[in-house]
């Protein structure tokens, strides 16, 4: 078990909280502050129990160096209103700097400042000591709430453990409990849901997923690279050339592991990858030539509900479709909606799945929803994230 916010002292301590407000901009102005939102708990937590609280985070790829248009402003501005005190925001292109340092020293307990964007270093992304050094000497404790990164062993997702004290947050507890437990001590039976466009970006998901569900659903774009491997037409659909045979071999292991593999029974078809185009619903492998797949269809919808009705846990990664068009969305909303009315534990592995399940207004239905694509994917892949390795132990 890792040590949490909970399991330490934090009164008039300076807290370095390391958040992922890596949120959507237009025109300066954040479309969706859900990662913001989800940092709260900590940032209160923290607050209420009079600890001197210091924020980081990245946003975008500022490649290294300081752009306007990547600058945590907006995040703090955000953040004020959230949290209904002020957040003293701190400009500066080196992150840290002589006044920087100097303000942190002067936090009251109680008090919130949030730094500027990490990656404007180049040292950041490349797990620097200096600047890792650099971020540690503003505080006394390092918390990681950056679910999102943990995957990335960056200076202030990891690098910062070596010179401070480090617990996590409580929106990394809720991941590791989540995910973990489906992973490695589910409820049975055990359910996971993959879509997404390509087999070869989650092999090792798949693979990891094998020994451990009892069924598993594939949909999406990938489904098409599993019908090739069995000879079937595809028409012009996406296909994953490089992993035919790989997938064939995913479901001969599926067979010999005595796990269902579930593939779509039928297609919703459209010439065009257009949200006008018409659009036709054929059985698996009659799409003809001239179109490629756009959704899983009705069939396979009732397909997958009876093979989702007894199950106690399920993870979803990956949309069913082009769920982004109105015309092709109807298999991975009829999903989102079976799984907002299970009984089951629901996890959405992120990304896609995350921003559909939003789409729909279903957000609140699921019993988690992932803030990490990659790291949530990573960490179903069973590999060690850098950013939670460096937690302490209880």
């Amino acid at each position: 078990m890792k040590k949490t916010v909970r399991d330490i002292d934090v009164k008039g301590k300076r807290v370095l909280v390391r958040c992922d407000f890596n949120v959507p901009l237009k025109n300066g102005e954040i479309t969706d502050d859900i990662r913001i939102v989800s940092a709260l708990p900590t940032i209160n937590y923290l607050l209420e129990n009079n600890a001197r609280v210091i924020l980081m985070s990245h946003l975008g790829r500022p490649e290294g160096e300081p752009k306007k248009e990547f600058s945590l402003m907006p995040v703090a501005k955000r953040l004020e209103k959230l949290i209904g005190k002020p957040v003293t925001f701190l400009s500066s292109d080196t992150v840290v700097c002589k006044e920087v340092k100097a303000k942190a020293e002067a936090l009251k307990d109680g008090e919130l400042m949030l730094l500027e964007n990490v990656r404007f270093r180049k040292e950041e992304t490349k797990n620097g000591a200096d600047f890792a050094n650099d971020l540690a000497s503003l505080g006394e404790i390092f918390v990681n709430d950056a679910f999102g990164t943990a995957h990335r062993a960056h200076a202030s997702t990891a690098g910062i453990a070596d010179y401070l004290p480090c617990v996590s947050g409580f929106l990394i507890e809720k991941e590791v409990e989540f995910l973990g437990n489906a992973v490695e001590n589910p409820v049975r039976p055990f359910v996971a849901i993959m879509g997404g466009a390509k087999v070869g970006d989650k092999i090792t998901v798949i693979r990891n997923l094998l020994r451990k569900v009892d069924t598993l659903l594939i949909g999406g774009g990938m489904a098409y690279t599993f019908f090739k491997s069995m000879g079937l037409g595809i028409g012009k659909s996406i296909l994953d050339k490089d992993n035919v045979e790989l997938a064939g071999e995913l479901l001969e292991e599926a067979k010999a592991l005595g796990v269902k593999m579930l593939l779509p029974l039928d297609t919703v078809c459209a010439a065009e990858f257009s949200n006008d185009s018409p659009k036709m619903i054929v059985p698996r492998g009659e799409i003809p030539e001239n179109m490629m797949g756009m959704d899983i269809g009705p069939e396979t919808v009732k397909y997958y509900e009876e093979a989702l009705r007894d199950a106690k846990t399920v993870v979803w990664n990956g949309p069913m479709g082009v769920f982004e068009m109105s015309n092709f969305e109807d298999g991975t909303k009829c999903i989102a909606e079976i799984l907002a009315k299970s009984a089951a534990t629901t996890i959405i592995g992120g990304g896609d799945s995350a921003a559909a399940v939003e789409q729909f207004g279903l957000a609140d239905k699921m019993s988690h929803i992932s803030t990490g694509g990659g790291a949530s994917l990573e960490f179903l892949e069973g590999k060690s994230l850098p950013g939670i390795a460096v937690i302490q132990e209880k």
